[in-house]
């Protein structure tokens, strides 16, 4: 998700002008406005409160229909916005956390130990494959993720491969994220690589379209 969305201005100016020079050169800085995989030294503007106009956790719970007992694959949790509130439902089933940065993983599970949630798990991937098991899980969600992952197609095979039959792909996409991708695009993306449309929530600004596996 790129902070570009929120006003980070205030967050940004009580990050010390020290630790700004120090952890952050001027490419990571373009990338924090850009396209591509977002800066994980960033990843504190992604717990902004803002976010809840474009989509708060409640309101990603209540789309993704979850039981206590499922098994739920978040790909691209950065800091964990919306890990902790997911985690807090399944309480008989578990939370994985994807991600191609360790530093992401590390600031997200930081969170969510203080929460004491024991219920998530952390798996570090190589944007290419996801090294799961068949039909491992029961829902997989993506949040403003789809826009900036290259191998799209291969990525979609792989989350087919991993999600159980009348399984759900859950993908959001918000206003003001640079690669962000339309609703026309993400339904022709899923439907060549065998997921049918099941449910649209939001606008064509910032919306969530929900996938079945059957």
């Amino acid at each position: 998700m790129k902070g570009a969305v929120y006003p980070v201005n205030y967050y940004l100016s009580k990050y010390s002008d020290k630790k700004m020079k120090k952890e952050n050169s001027p490419k990571t800085i373009e990338r924090f406005a850009g396209k591509g995989v977002f800066p994980y030294q960033f990843a504190f503007t992604l717990l902004i409160p803002f976010r809840n106009i474009f989509l708060s956790p409640k309101q990603l719970i209540e789309r993704l229909d979850l039981k206590d007992n499922f098994d739920v694959l978040e790909i691209g949790p950065g800091p964990g916005y919306f890990s902790i509130g997911i985690a807090r439902v399944l309480s008989k089933g578990k939370l994985v956390l994807a991600d191609i940065q360790q530093e992401m993983l590390d600031y997200s599970k930081k969170r969510i130990d203080k929460k004491g949630l024991k219920n998530v798990e952390y798996k570090l991937c190589n944007g290419r494959t996801l090294e799961f098991r068949d039909e491992s899980f029961d829902r997989i969600f993506m949040v403003t993720v789809i826009g900036e992952v290259e191998n799209k197609n291969e990525y979609l095979s792989e989350i087919y491969r991993i999600l159980k039959k009348e399984g759900i792909l859950s993908i959001s996409e918000l206003a003001g994220d640079p690669d962000k991708m339309s609703v026309e695009e993400i339904k022709e993306l899923a439907g060549m690589n065998g997921f049918k449309t099941k449910m649209q929530f939001g606008n064509r600004i910032n919306y969530t379209v929900n996938f079945i596996k059957s």
